[in-house]
């Protein structure tokens, strides 16, 4: 590849951020400055959008160039300090080429809750997504902030930021985009069949099904490990260990009855999982508090 053409592709890429930072914008998932999106254009070298511009009347002009340690390279406008989010990404995982990062209502208001994303709900979801994580919170826009991300970076391709927003990542800025429009989809979905009910879980056979439908289409998952096949419980939730961390919550949905945690509930309370019965369980306890605090 020429000098030339190189210049290009990378004029071209640009043209493709300010697009998606206008998808992003009308679809009211970065409001007014909110966001960032990257493209690493080379081995040291990573476009990204500037700091306090909207991305939704970005130009192509406007874009930063920065190499993998965050020192801007090129560009007129300053480069975002969240950028080192997206290069913590770049690092681990060479085939990532585009990271988008912004704050879609509904997924935020899990991240906000720090509420666990149900799995085994919708069929799509799961081929697509899979087991969505939540990062612990940090203060954003330092190296703290930006390693929260680490832990879950090779096991997936778009997770929740608690108390912040998502970030999605993969081989093209579109391609990122997608998974960021597919969680808040189903977010969105989640929230209104809570009010409409609930949410009814999809049997542990049918999992399996899903997983295997995601193997054939060539879609990676930790699941698809050797250590999780034949195994007589669903992996419902992969990052469920990290939930503490990240001071998760798991209760506005449920359980499935066959899942991981129904079996670790029975195990440690001598029966079935009854969230009825924890709910009470709960309320006493904070009744029994606040009479003490009476006394």
């Amino acid at each position: 590849m020429n000098l030339n053409s190189a210049m290009v592709d990378a004029e071209q890429i640009k043209q493709e951020i300010c697009d998606i930072g206008d998808r992003l914008y009308k679809r009211g998932f970065a409001a007014a400055n909110d966001g960032n999106i990257s493209y690493r254009i080379g081995p040291n070298e990573v476009l990204c959008t500037p700091t306090m511009i909207c991305k939704g009347f970005m130009k192509p002009s406007d874009i930063a160039t920065v190499d993998l340690e965050g020192n801007q390279l090129a560009g007129e406008r300053k480069r975002s300090s969240e950028v080192l989010l997206h290069l913590e990404i770049l690092k681990a995982r060479p085939d990532v080429k585009s990271v988008v990062h912004c704050h879609p209502p509904h997924a935020t208001a899990f991240a906000v809750a720090r509420e666990a994303i149900p799995s085994c709900v919708l069929p799509e979801v799961d081929v697509f997504l899979g087991n969505v994580p939540i990062a612990r919170y940090e203060t954003p826009g330092g190296k703290e902030f930006a390693e929260t991300v680490l832990p879950f970076t090779a096991q997936t391709n778009v997770m929740i930021l608690a108390s912040h927003g998502v970030v999605s990542y993969g081989e093209s800025v579109e391609r990122a985009y997608w998974l960021t429009e597919i969680l808040d989809a189903y977010c969105r979905i989640l929230i209104l069949a809570k009010q409409v009910g609930g949410v009814e879980f999809l049997s542990e056979q049918q999992g399996w099904e899903l997983l295997a439908l995601k193997k054939r289409f060539g879609i990676d998952d930790p699941r698809h490990a050797a250590s999780y096949q034949g195994s007589d419980l669903f992996a419902d939730d992969i990052f469920r260990e990290a939930w503490a961390a990240s001071g998760v919550n798991g209760g506005a949905f449920g359980i499935p009855a066959w899942s991981r945690a129904a079996a670790e509930w029975t195990k440690r309370s001598g029966g079935p999982f009854d969230e009825e019965a924890l709910v009470e369980r709960i309320a006493e306890r904070v009744a029994e508090k606040l009479r003490d605090k009476l006394k």
